[in-house]
């Protein structure tokens, strides 16, 4: 298997994070992690008419979801 080189710059200050990838190494990463199963893309058109209906609520951090 393949390795995947990313490159990430943090800015610690400003809470921001840049990563550069070409869309092979995209690809592959998005297969890792189910991004193209049926599944992945039912869940997407539930999520999207909960947003559509107002089912959804702003949080500070994951944490918060428990």
């Amino acid at each position: 298997m393949d390795s995947m080189n990313m490159q990430i710059k943090s800015n610690v200050k400003q809470q921001k994070m840049v990563i550069e990838m070409d869309a092979g190494k995209f690809e592959k990463l998005a297969a890792s992690f189910g991004f193209f199963s049926d599944d992945f893309n039912k869940s997407l058109t539930r999520a999207e008419k909960d947003y559509k209906a107002g089912r959804v609520r702003k949080i500070k951090s994951l944490s918060s979801l428990k």
